[in-house]
């Protein structure tokens, strides 16, 4: 009996790491802080979870998603310190380096009054269907700020 309990707990063990294994790591940024210090914290913690393997995606909303604009304000393009990096300049290195996915809210553009031309290049409006999903999937963390 005790044999046969230490074999089911071990191909339970070896059936939940199969599992796990099988399911990304992946990462949800949700922005909507105003404060360039805690956006730029938020792309930096993306961009180290990136380097630690996960696949990640970030969703810009209210006053965060300035920073997807082509005329994006001071706050969003001034480098900060200590490496005097810009919140949009480091989602713009991750957009193309590390294949990063940028959104804004649904309902971001419509509020603004503007369409999807008023974006940088590669972000999109986010479909609220397909991010609740996102947000939910097995093996999704989500950082908000």
């Amino acid at each position: 009996m005790r044999r046969l309990t230490l074999t089911v707990l071990a191909l339970g063990l070896a059936l939940g790491s199969a599992a796990r294994a099988e399911t990304p790591n992946r990462l949800v940024t949700i922005l909507t802080a105003p404060e360039p210090q805690t956006q730029l914290m938020a792309m930096v913690l993306t961009m180290n979870a990136m380097a630690a393997g996960a696949e990640a995606e970030m969703l810009l909303c209210g006053p965060a998603g300035d920073i997807a604009l082509k005329d994006a304000p001071a706050s969003a393009t001034a480098g900060q310190p200590p490496r005097d990096a810009s919140p949009q300049g480091m989602m713009a290195m991750m957009m193309e380096q590390n294949g990063l996915k940028v959104q804004v809210c649904a309902i971001y553009l419509p509020g603004k009054g503007a369409d999807a031309s008023v974006l940088i290049d590669g972000v999109t409006a986010a479909a609220p269907d397909a991010m609740g999903a996102a947000v939910v999937a097995p093996g999704t963390s989500v950082m908000s700020f």
